[in-house]
């Protein structure tokens, strides 16, 4: 019975294990999951577009103001008067040019001029430009194109070849006729030097391409191809990106899933990049799951820990309450049955002996009459530990009913059964029950009988209660034994 219960224990307790785990690991993956949609919605939507935004009005206050600058001096009617004039006094233009430089902190300031192919700048003349020279090639690119501007990278011949961001800028005298060019310049690392500001303000990667999909300015840290159209994940999205003013992508490379915010610079003719990867924060989404159900698992532990010691506090008070009489905590008669029917298999099994003690309390209604039905409790009570004292740990003591009360007694033979039988006879004679400074006697009536492979599951109960009813006959307060019939 005992195996039986702690089986439905077990089976319990490993439901509500599984149920807790399952609700835990259910509720902690759908909120990894929401969690983690919610995020590439919150990137895609609202982090990305605001991020490309700000960069945004911090290129046109950090690199379109180079462009202003030019257009300024493109327009300036010191510079135009100067042309027309003749351009006698270099030293004005050359004074022109460099506080221009000083004024808007760029790294050079330059006008050439078309009339005498002139190459100014805030030192003096730096030379004289020429279609043959490959170095000058720039100059009549811009004279003869139709936009009023372009941006180039070229090298700095009056400040030793440093590459260098150009801003060359149409130069027209009143009547709109080309006099020549004028422009400021950047350093390449200078600008870089911005881009990883804007990189590590918002943590994301940062670069311009052109129409074609060439990268253009990217930050010193950047190790990808020349090319959107060779890149990992953006190849198949390079004409996209070229054909749209302004747009959100999601792809995804080898390593990780990239949100990408294309804007066009029509001042540059260039397109802003702007990438932000989901892989961090992913990865912290991850790691409170992982926490979460570390959690869980403590939780489900603790859970199932004081689930089982409240079912077993629980279960042996119900097995208790099934098993034991209430008043003396001795067995009772269902509990016996069960334990009964087992030796007797087991008796058979074996060929082992048993046996069983039946005694009564004597003359128990005159205790009950004289000192009340509580005293007689007492009495009950006090007689179950003074059995219980003699008795071995591997006999049983059942309540029969009323004062009559049974043990059983395994692998015990009828001499042994016998003489532990007088004991308990004597033990309760010599020790009366002490009720509110009262001693009450008591004597009990004992029988003894011990299992013969004759007996039935009936036989051997029988004659020990044959043997109780000679006790009690021949004048109680003394022991008998329940004999085999002779056939």
């Amino acid at each position: 019975m005992a195996v039986v219960q702690r089986m439905k224990k077990n089976n319990q307790l490993t439901i509500i294990s599984l149920l807790l785990i399952v609700g835990f690991m259910l509720t902690s993956l759908i909120s990894y999951f929401v969690s983690r949609a919610e995020l590439r919605s919150q990137i895609t939507l609202n982090q990305l577009p605001l991020t490309s935004d700000n960069i945004y009005s911090e290129i046109q206050r950090d690199l379109l103001s180079p462009i202003f600058i030019s257009s300024l001096m493109a327009t300036d009617t010191f510079l135009r008067d100067w042309v027309i004039q003749g351009e006698k006094e270099t030293g004005q233009i050359s004074r022109y040019l460099k506080e221009i430089k000083i004024r808007y902190s760029t790294f050079t300031s330059f006008f050439v001029s078309e009339r005498t192919r002139i190459y100014y700048h805030a030192d003096g003349i730096l030379k004289k430009v020429s279609p043959n020279e490959s170095r000058d090639v720039w100059y009549f690119r811009v004279r003869d194109m139709a936009p009023d501007y372009e941006i180039n990278v070229d090298p700095d011949m009056a400040n030793k070849d440093t590459m260098t961001i150009f801003i060359n800028y149409r130069v027209h005298d009143y009547n709109k006729k080309f006099i020549g060019v004028a422009g400021v310049g950047l350093t390449v690392s200078a600008v870089k030097q911005l881009i990883e500001t804007y990189q590590e303000r918002y943590g994301r990667t940062i670069y311009f391409i052109d129409k074609q999909g060439k990268v253009q300015l990217h930050g010193a840290n950047f190790s990808r191809a020349t090319s959107i159209r060779r890149m990992d994940g953006l190849s198949t999205l390079a004409d996209e990106i070229v054909a749209n003013k302004k747009n959100t992508y999601i792809f995804k490379n080898a390593r990780e899933t990239t949100h990408l915010n294309t804007r066009y610079i029509p001042e540059f003719g260039w397109y802003l990049l702007v990438e932000q990867t989901e892989e961090k924060a992913i990865r912290q989404i991850a790691q409170a799951l992982m926490i979460n159900l570390l959690i869980c698992a403590l939780i489900t532990f603790v859970v199932v820990l004081l689930t089982k010691v409240t079912i077993t506090v629980y279960q042996k008070k119900l097995e208790k309450m099934a098993s034991e009489d209430k008043l003396t905590g001795a067995y009772n008669r269902h509990t016996f049955d069960i334990i009964y029917d087992q030796t007797l298999k087991e008796a058979r099994r074996k060929q082992t002996p048993f046996s069983v003690i039946l005694f009564d309390i004597d003359d128990f209604k005159r205790v009950n009459d004289k000192f009340g039905h509580l005293a007689g409790d007492v009495v009950l009570k006090n007689i179950v530990t003074l059995t219980l004292a003699i008795i071995r740990e591997s006999d049983m003591l059942c309540r029969w009913g009323g004062e009559e009360f049974l043990i059983l007694l395994k692998e015990c033979d009828l001499t042994n059964a016998s003489g532990m039988a007088e004991k308990v006879r004597q033990s309760i004679k010599d020790r009366p029950t002490l009720y509110k400074g009262e001693e009450i006697p008591a004597t009990i009536s004992i029988s003894v009988a011990q299992y013969n492979p004759t007996d039935n599951d009936d036989s051997l109960l029988s004659r020990v209660d044959n043997a109780l009813f000679l006790a009690k006959a021949k004048g109680k307060d003394r022991v008998e034994v329940g004999t085999v019939a002779v056939p």
